[in-house]
């Protein structure tokens, strides 16, 4: 087995995660990082795209050749 990370993908897989990543984030915290946003007067994309990162960080990547 081959062990990746994010940065190690291709920049066509990267956006593809990122997107992906930004989706669960959205679904799991949507509510919370609304609230928190407006709360402390942050872009709500800025936010989103920061959690989406450290989210792709928290994946393995497996591949199997």
């Amino acid at each position: 087995m081959v062990y990746l990370n994010f940065t190690d993908l291709n920049e066509e897989a990267q956006e593809r995660l990122l997107k992906s990543s930004k989706e669960d984030v959205k679904h799991k915290y949507g509510k919370n990082l609304i609230e928190y946003a407006s709360s402390h007067n942050v872009s709500l994309d800025k936010m989103l795209d920061e959690e989406a990162l450290r989210n792709l960080y928290s994946y393995q990547y497996v591949f199997n050749i």
